[in-house]
Order: structure tokens, then C-alpha cells, then sequence
């Protein structure tokens, strides 16, 4: 399984959680820096943050992948609908917390969160 992570770097510790979560293996985690430029369209910078993923379009709509959104709404947002457009459906996002009364402050993975299901789910309830 592929992680495309657009957020803070994972740990081994957390790659072992997301492990043992879905129960497959983390063939490769990628990192991948979304630092926007508030002054300039999201949607574009959205598209370069994509091309750094180094995807063909095969890839994107048959790699078993799981996505760490980044920490800023905005650009999770937009990415994500970027993501579903290329790839079909919502992707699966992992969520991290903060582990209580460490310091410092540390991260564990709290769940993997079937953004698809989420939609499937909530479309029937229109």
C-alpha cells in the first residue's frame, strides 16, 4: 500500500499503527509538501501538489493508497476534490491525534477514516 502524506512526517511507530489498522503492508510512504501561496488560486496549486506525486493516471485509479491530508482546511479540501476527480471516489484519510500528556507533544494514528463510506452513508440520507 502506497501513503501519499501531505502533512508532518510519519514515524515508524505510526506506519506500524496504519499496519496493524488495515492489516496490509506500507510498501512506501511519500512525502509531499503542500505549502500554498495564499495570493494565488488554491485549484492550481492543488495540480502541482498532484504532479509531485509522481502518479500516471493507471496508477491513480488502481494503487491501493491512503492519503494524510494537510494540517490547513483549505487546501485539504481542495485537494481531496481534486483527488476524487482523479481518481473516482473519495480516498481513505488518516487520522492522527495527539497521544495525552506527552512532552513532547507526541502523534499516534486514532483511525482510517473510508471517506466513500462517509458520502455513501450520508447520500441516503438526502
Amino acid at each position: 500500500m502506497l501513503i501519499l502524506n501531505f502533512s508532518h512526517p510519519l514515524t515508524d511507530e505510526q506506519i506500524g499503527q496504519i499496519q496493524e489498522i488495515t492489516g496490509q503492508k506500507i510498501d512506501e510512504v511519500r512525502q509531499i509538501q503542500t505549502h500554498f501561496d495564499n495570493e494565488k488560486p488554491f485549484d492550481e496549486q492543488v495540480e502541482e501538489v498532484i504532479k509531485a506525486c509522481n502518479l500516471t493516471s493507471l496508477e491513480w485509479q488502481t494503487l491501493p493508497t491512503l492519503i494524510v491530508p494537510p494540517a490547513f482546511n483549505f487546501i485539504a479540501v481542495t485537494l481531496l476534490a481534486a483527488l476524487h476527480g482523479l481518481i473516482g471516489y473519495f480516498p481513505p484519510v488518516i487520522r492522527l491525534k495527539p497521544v495525552k500528556d506527552t512532552v513532547p507533544p507526541r502523534f499516534e494514528v486514532a483511525e482510517i477514516i473510508n471517506l466513500q463510506q462517509v458520502r455513501e452513508k450520508f447520500r441516503q440520507k438526502r
